[in-house]
């Protein structure tokens, strides 16, 4: 729980920015996506959606490199850690999607980078010494080299480009053990239901080089009607 509300406050934040009443898509969202901590309605969408939706998302099965939408049909569109899923050469085409189908901003955030990459290795490891079961999205990482900053250094113009550091290495790998344990994870979901402003805060102290993930935020230079 604790390692999704530092994966999202930051992106929450960005979208807050933009201003009231914005519609969102969260591309690969998974049942819940930004939900627990956007609690305005948005679209979510990914290529399986067991078990349907929860909160306020309204769900659409869908690829991220083949967006079932139509130009500039959303204010913002979130993709929070699904660019390592993917084969290097299907990223730039998830980009360029997602640049279509946003109005005003679009927020990529992902492990970024070889020390991201090797941290990850060393998780994995963590497990399997333990003999726990190591979950299917750490399997995944493995597969591919995590995508650079580089992923965005041919944007089209008429965009500009902020990047935001998520998560320091090591504050992510005590994270990431310390929830192995039930009791734990637990504690942190206490945490973070009675005092979210406190977690919040006490997480952005967190987020510094080197650090595990970056959040990229590309916003439109010029308004879109």
């Amino acid at each position: 729980m604790l390692n999704r509300a530092a994966r999202y406050f930051p992106i929450v934040r960005e979208l807050k920015n933009i201003g009231p009443h914005i519609n969102v898509l969260d591309v690969g969202s998974g049942p819940r996506g930004i939900g627990e901590f956007w609690l305005s309605p948005f679209v979510g969408c990914d290529v399986i959606l067991p078990g349907g939706a929860r909160g306020p998302m309204r769900p659409v099965v869908c690829s991220g490199t083949e967006l079932a939408f139509r130009d500039l049909s959303f204010d913002a569109v979130v993709v929070s850690d699904v660019m390592e899923h993917l084969a290097p050469e299907r990223r730039s085409v998830l980009v360029q999607e997602v640049l279509r189908v946003a109005r005003k901003v679009a927020i990529f955030g992902y492990p970024c980078g070889p020390l991201a990459f090797a941290l990850d290795e060393k998780l994995r490891q963590n497990y399997q010494r333990r003999g726990l079961a190591t979950p299917v999205w750490l399997e995944e990482h493995m597969l591919h080299p995590f995508p650079q900053e580089d992923l965005f250094s041919d944007i089209p113009s008429g965009w500009s480009l902020k990047v935001v550091l998520n998560e320091s290495l090591r504050f992510h790998y005590w994270m990431m053990r310390t929830e192995m344990h039930r009791l734990c994870d637990y504690a942190f979901r206490f945490g973070l239901v009675l005092m979210p402003k406190i977690a919040e805060r006490l997480l952005q102290q967190m987020d510094r080089e080197p650090s595990y993930r970056k959040i990229f935020v590309l916003q439109r230079q010029e308004t879109v009607c």
